[in-house]
């Protein structure tokens, strides 16, 4: 099995790393990546390919995995490349997108005549030690990639045809990111009220299971808050109709706070969650 995964970032390198150890070939793009994205590539055992018409032709499939803004552009990008590959080549997009987006995507990559699958990942990058996340499936072309099972991915198999497990995905991370952000906004409004170590006290001990959950959960957020503001800006266009829309619109905002916080000043100018959720 030959698999191109664009991009080499935190998920991208993880689900390669997998694969590659499960016998499959991976390949990747660094076109227009850091050397972040190379290193995390070598160390995953990803082969660079950086022609898009050389990488797609040696694949039998192509899963993308990019932050959520990046996910049409890379489909247009790869469409011609799809095209001349003829057919032969399986596109997942595994974004964290509204059902409405990877519909976009599919008509792109059905357009250059290349079969199509809407993916959605749940759960963290694999690990070495046997930790995979979910690959919920939904699309004619999801027996294909149960393929995957075989290199050691969980792929699980949604009814609903393309855009339901996008909006499994949607539904999903409305809660739990949708929650941090929540988390977060409670800790500022506590430090700006001084009473910080009050709430720590109150939450330990009336709610401490979800204090227990936002002590895990908040400092592992602050390198990645920056790809999480694309990510709420697609369930507030998913949930358009909605006014909770708006929540997810704010979400995105205090991600993106919090991503600019952390790259300014490090986690200092984050002290005020630590104020709380310290563990």
């Amino acid at each position: 099995m030959r698999i191109a995964i664009i991009a080499a970032g935190e998920m991208g390198s993880g689900v390669g790393a997998r694969l590659h150890a499960k016998g499959a070939e991976v390949m990747t793009s660094l076109a227009g990546r850091g050397s972040g994205s190379a290193e995390r590539a070598r160390r995953a055992g990803m082969i660079a390919i950086d022609d898009d018409e050389t990488l797609v032709a040696a694949s039998d499939m192509v899963l993308s995995i990019l932050p959520p803004a990046e996910a049409v552009a890379l489909a247009k990008r790869l469409a011609p490349a799809l095209k001349a590959a003829t057919g032969k080549v399986l596109y997942a997009d595994c974004n964290a997108v509204a059902p409405e987006t990877v519909r976009r995507v599919g008509q792109i990559v059905a357009a250059a005549g290349s079969r199509f699958v809407d993916v959605g990942i749940i759960g963290g990058p694999p690990r070495p030690e046997g930790y995979t996340p979910r690959f919920y499936a939904s699309g004619d072309a999801v027996n294909e990639l149960r393929k995957l099972k075989e290199f050691g991915l969980d792929v699980r198999p949604v009814e609903g045809g393309i855009g339901a497990a996008s909006a499994l995905k949607m539904a999903y991370a409305s809660l739990t990111k949708g929650f941090t952000a929540i988390g977060m906004a409670s800790a500022r409004g506590a430090a700006n009220g001084r009473v910080a170590a009050a709430l720590r006290a109150e939450l330990a001990d009336s709610q401490p299971q979800l204090f227990a959950w936002l002590q895990r959960q908040i400092p592992t957020v602050y390198p990645k808050a920056y790809r999480w503001v694309g990510e709420m800006e697609e369930i507030a266009r998913h949930l358009d109709s909605d006014a909770t829309a708006q929540m997810f619109a704010g979400a995105a905002r205090t991600y993106e706070s919090v991503a600019r916080q952390w790259r300014d000043a490090g986690e200092e100018e984050l002290g005020f969650l630590a104020d709380v959720f310290r563990r």
